[in-house]
């Protein structure tokens, strides 16, 4: 169940951080409020499962999903250049989460 809030925390990263994008310096009220409220969501989640997993592979888990999802959303919805070295990249970041993923102990 841990893991499930890692994930979610980690999609939600990517909530706020394409939000951050489209509040242009917090001065779109929309995109700002959702960014708060992604944020929010994605930190507490975060904090809950850090209380039965070991923070390295969590943190790192956390953060590739939200690195991941954000470049793979800039590229689709908001015209970022696609290149065959960012999408390997990508592929790189994903296969770490998911190697440390499964090296995650539980409390």
């Amino acid at each position: 169940m841990a893991w499930l809030l890692v994930v979610v925390a980690g999609i939600l990263e990517t909530g706020f951080a394409v939000c951050l994008k489209l509040s242009h310096g917090f001065t779109r009220l929309f995109p700002t409020i959702a960014f708060a409220a992604f944020a929010l969501g994605s930190f507490g989640l975060l904090t809950l499962a850090l209380r039965k997993l070991d923070v390295g592979p969590a943190y790192a888990v956390w953060t590739g999903i939200g690195a991941a999802g954000t470049a793979i959303y800039g590229m689709v919805f908001l015209g970022d250049l696609v290149s065959t070295l960012k999408l390997v990249s990508i592929s790189l970041v994903i296969i770490g989460v998911i190697g440390l993923q499964l090296s995650g102990s539980a409390h």
